[in-house]
């Protein structure tokens, strides 16, 4: 959670319609539609986040395994968002929105049933490919339903609204129900939400132009089973070791895959990535920065869900709640970033001083032992929400420095997958530190503590060794964006227009 907005492929828009609903729809019915969407999108990340003690004791998670049902979703989703976005371009953006939709609430529904690992995290991955179908249409339907610049303006107003205010809805609804009723409704609540969103898109939202072309599906394949490998190799390696055989045949596998990528790319007239989107230093280093800012943040939310339910004992209800903090201030430092920080001091120096606070904060996180409280990690997550909240605002403007048009929706896009790929990579990492050092300090008992007192201790070091690693991460970010060239002073309408 970074807190998990997506920034969905924005294409040019399209013309209006070739073929809609018979009568005339308000166009605020489909904003409606699209902002529904776009709060199950972004919602889904948190309100699984607080569930997860609940369902790693259900399914016999093992502590590195359970990073997996965080991982599927955003690998999927990351992965093959490109694809989603050419897939709306060559079929039509509503059919493919209904599709990803009612996929989404497919996999949601089988997914809440199920009983083994393997089973949910499944299911999980299948809610990345539908959210990576929907999510591009998402904002295309957007811009091309509000052509009018006020009103556009107004509506991606709204639609940074919903994604931002969705991490906190996310961790009060996931909070509620797995508290009230079980974890499993963090899935099941999906499905009706979901087919009255594809009903509703059916009846209201009306069909773009085709595009003509191809999909580079061996594009979208290699670098999301590759991404997958490298991910599956850190975690595997946190539980059997660096020279385990599955280990290695994992990295192997990733680095082949990638690299065939890379070579996919070059040579495909129509590929998924467009290389030239590389050629910029500013776009290059903004997404180094992003993917090293929301690697270091994703293990923060997934630990400190785990301390504050597994050590504090507190409830999910009560864990949704504590980081309610952190979302206001998220939501307060991106307003006034991109309202009035930018423009008053500039992006780069807006973006420095945005990630070292989060750098502050994950470094006073770290510190967190078996018998901190609350408050002790009060101050460092409004520090984080604060400090993501004014950096994330540049950094999107930069990812977009001097895009050619042609290569618009594929630029944005790759903002979103920066940021899937970085929270898997990035948790999967954490999760190898915090294997490590929590086995280490098993191996080593200390006389006189209960097997609580112990279980305790255990997470607590390999939580503080995973954080600390966090905190390096995000302190790398600021050492690449402090080397960003000097971009012109966005305003605060292109801004609200490409934030989070």
């Amino acid at each position: 959670m970074s807190a998990q907005i997506s920034t969905a492929p924005a294409a040019p828009a399209a013309p209006a319609s070739v073929r809609g609903p018979r009568r005339q729809v308000s166009p605020g019915v489909v904003l409606g539609v699209i902002l529904i969407a776009q709060l199950m999108v972004v919602l889904d990340a948190t309100i699984v986040n607080v569930a997860l003690p609940k369902i790693q004791t259900a399914l016999d998670f093992t502590p590195t395994g359970l990073s997996w049902v965080l991982s599927a979703y955003t690998l999927a989703f990351g992965g093959l968002l490109l694809f989603g976005a050419r897939a709306g371009d060559l079929f039509g953006r509503r059919r493919v929105f209904v599709a990803g939709m009612a996929l989404f609430a497919t996999s949601s529904f089988v997914g809440g049933f199920a009983t083994t690992a393997t089973w949910l995290v499944a299911s999980r991955a299948a809610q990345g490919v539908g959210a990576a179908l929907a999510a591009p249409a998402v904002l295309a339907l957007l811009m091309s339903t509000f052509t009018d610049p006020r009103e556009r303006t107004r509506a991606l107003g709204l639609f940074t609204g919903v994604s931002i205010g969705g991490a906190a809805i996310g961790l009060i609804a996931g909070g509620l129900l797995t508290e009230w009723f079980s974890w499993r409704w963090v899935m099941f609540v999906n499905v009706p939400i979901g087919l009255a969103v594809v009903a509703a898109a059916l009846v209201v939202v009306p069909e773009t132009a085709r595009a003509s072309g191809k999909i580079d599906v061996a594009g979208a394949l290699t670098s999301t089973l590759g991404m997958t490998a490298l991910v599956y190799g850190f975690v595997h390696a946190a539980e059997a070791g660096w020279g385990n055989a599955e280990t290695i045949a994992s990295f192997v596998a990733a680095v082949g895959l990638l690299a065939a990528f890379v070579v996919i790319e070059r040579r495909a007239p129509h590929p998924i990535t467009p290389l030239e989107l590389f050629a910029n230093p500013t776009r290059v280093g903004s997404y180094a920065g992003r993917l090293l800012l929301v690697a270091g943040i994703m293990g923060t939310f997934f630990f400190t869900t785990l301390f504050l339910q597994d050590i504090l004992g507190y409830t999910p209800l009560q864990t949704g709640l504590g980081f309610l903090p952190l979302t206001a201030a998220l939501f307060l430092a991106s307003q006034l970033s991109a309202r009035r920080f930018v423009e008053q001091f500039g992006p780069r120096r807006v973006m420095v001083a945005g990630t070292l606070l989060s750098t502050i904060a994950l470094a006073l996180l770290s510190r967190v032992s078996e018998t901190s409280s609350y408050w002790s990690i009060l101050l460092p997550l409004v520090l984080l929400g604060l400090g993501n909240g004014t950096a994330f605002v540049p950094l999107t403007g930069a990812s977009l420095h001097e895009v050619e048009p042609q290569h618009a929706g594929a630029a944005s896009g790759l903002v979103n997958v920066t940021q899937q790929v970085g929270g898997s990579l990035g948790l999967a990492l954490l999760v190898t530190v915090f294997g490590t050092a929590s086995r280490h300090a098993a191996a080593e008992p200390t006389l006189g503590r209960t097997a609580v007192e112990q279980a305790h201790h255990v997470f607590v070091v390999g939580a503080h060794s995973a954080l600390t690693v966090a905190a390096g991460f995000v302190l790398l970010t600021v050492l690449v964006v402090s080397q960003l060239h000097r971009s012109p002073r966005a305003s605060a309408a292109t801004l609200a227009a490409t934030a989070e």
